[in-house]
């Protein structure tokens, strides 16, 4: 919708405060969901036959579904440039399109459920297949509500609504939360054993069908309220506006849909590796809770401003803004990373490590941890940059280099996965992504006329420098704290992990202040204005 038919547009900070608050409660239950799950299965059959089945259905979600997924930045990209008046008729017409192609995936995943399975799962054991199988057919809906959803939270977004586009994830964790509660209330201790398995795993299939369901009905009835489409179908195809948003979604999603492909070649070379598969899932949860809500605080409030500064008179101001999203990138996910690389054992321990969840199960979980925190900048940094393209209207570009990631994905899992097991999986993934912000940037210069190299790439150096230091002083707080409290105890692990927390955060703050960096300067600045106003 064009500004004059919005309300008076709300800062930055003060989008990113609404954002930070309502995504906080969202990954909480996220995580709360995981620590559920891996107190009850561990990384058991019902565990690991989730993270196979959940590949089309999750990921869909995740993607088509999610905030800043390609869905979402498409019908943010045309309906900030529209009337509100014209974005009802819009909305339906897409919606009727993406229902329709989505409804036909839905059918073709639960007839190919056996065929998905052992396409991805070449060692899987024959009761954790039949559990997989089962899984995918009843989650197999959930394709139809992912491009829903991803619809619904473009047009909540480009209205200005974030809280509950930003919030509304949670509805899927309560409702798995809910079933393994239901299931523990009635078997007990009962449920971690393996005959146990099969039923644990229709409960979080069903569960998560559910919750995305509620997710969809939450997000219509607000649309119906606010005048941004109904239940109607309408096959307006050619209007200018569905074709422009036809022509961002449909390279962006084929991109976006590739992820999958890469996710099921790392499980392919997983699945001979004992709990690799479901130790993936709870490695993930713990990157994908902080950067879940870092990345909607960053890209919620600037997709629209991307869009608003697409024509090539705006582009000055659009190199701007992306100076600024990769700052902020820099400052929050650089540190966060170094954190996790020096904390991982004592955070698994902390989350994870109770009921079916051992000490191997720990292990394994922490020095997947430790990976992922290197890729953590460049992970996000990737999102923003594609996001840009998204809002120049060029889907084709992410959609070529996702294309190449594919092959270059599985080329490195096949060279890692010999000398570093299941850690080597998730370092090829780190790669791809590194590739993909390295190719993104060089095009992005030639497209925007070029790029300030020298000014963006200086402050993230000296803020990667001042990551490694934070991350040193971490860690070697934490081996001081347990020679005096030692590495047992809930209580103490907690005390350690804050200490430690605290010192390196304490010792980047000092560095990245020392840098003084306007973009970030004024962010705080601002964000320090709006809390004490509150």
């Amino acid at each position: 919708m064009t500004q004059k038919d919005q309300k008076p547009t709300r800062s930055f900070a003060g989008i990113a405060g609404i954002v930070a608050v309502a995504t906080f409660i969202s990954k909480i239950f996220g995580l709360i969901r995981q620590q559920t799950i891996a107190a009850a299965f561990g990384v058991g059959a019902a565990a690991t036959a989730y993270s196979y089945a959940y590949i089309i259905p999750g990921f869909l979600l995740i993607l088509l579904g999610g905030v800043n997924g390609p869905l979402h930045s498409a019908i943010i990209s045309v309906l900030a440039k529209n009337k509100k008046e014209d974005a009802a008729p819009i909305v339906e017409t897409v919606t009727t399109l993406v229902g329709g192609i989505l409804l036909i995936l839905t059918v073709a995943q639960y007839f190919a459920a056996d065929i998905i399975v052992d396409l991805v799962g070449r060692g899987l054991q024959a009761s954790t297949r039949a559990i997989a199988i089962q899984q995918i057919k009843i989650m197999s809906p959930m394709a139809l509500f992912a491009g829903l959803i991803g619809i619904g939270f473009g047009t909540l977004n480009a209205a200005n609504q974030y809280w509950l586009l930003s919030i509304s994830p949670l509805l899927s964790s309560i409702t798995v939360v809910i079933g393994i509660a239901f299931l523990g209330l009635q078997y007990g201790r009962e449920i971690i054993k393996p005959e146990f398995a099969f039923i644990g795993g229709m409960v979080l299939a069903w569960g998560t069908l559910a919750g995305a369901i509620l997710q969809w009905i939450v997000q219509l009835i607000v649309q119906w309220r606010l005048g941004l489409g109904k239940l109607k179908l309408r096959f307006n195809f050619k209007s200018p506006p569905v074709q422009e948003v036809i022509r961002i979604m449909t390279p962006a999603t084929i991109s976006s849909g590739m992820m999958p492909i890469n996710v099921a070649t790392d499980l392919y070379f997983a699945s001979p590796i004992p709990g690799a598969a479901a130790g993936f899932n709870y490695a993930n949860l713990l990157v994908q809770t902080p950067l879940g809500i870092i990345s909607n605080i960053i890209l919620l409030p600037l997709l629209p401003i991307f869009a608003k500064l697409s024509a090539p008179e705006n582009w000055l101001d659009l190199k701007l803004r992306i100076r600024q999203g990769l700052l902020l990138t820099a400052v929050t996910m650089l540190p966060l990373g170094a954190l996790m690389i020096a904390l991982a054992v004592p955070i698994v321990q902390i989350v994870y490590q109770r009921g079916a969840f051992n000490q191997e199960a720990t292990s394994l979980v922490s020095s997947l941890l430790m990976v992922y925190g290197v890729g953590m900048f460049v992970y996000l940094a990737r999102d923003i940059l594609v996001r840009v393209f998204y809002a120049l209207g060029d889907g084709e570009t992410p959609f070529k280099i996702s294309t190449f990631n594919i092959f270059l994905n599985g080329v490195l899992d096949l060279i890692f996965v010999q000398p570093f097991g299941a850690q080597g999986l998730i370092l090829a993934t780190v790669g791809v992504n590194l590739s993909s912000t390295i190719m993104l940037l060089y095009l992005l210069n030639r497209k925007l006329n070029g790029i300030p190299w020298q000014e963006w790439s200086k402050p993230i150096l000296g803020l990667l420098g001042g990551s490694i230091i934070s991350g040193g002083v971490s860690y070697a707080v934490l081996m001081a704290s347990q020679q005096i409290l030692g590495t047992q105890g809930l209580i103490n692990l907690l005390i350690e992990l804050s200490i430690s927390g605290v010192f390196g955060i304490g010792v980047f703050a000092l560095f990245s202040t020392k840098m003084n960096i306007p973009e970030i300067n004024d962010f705080v600045l601002k964000m320090r204005q709006k809390i004490w106003k509150r």
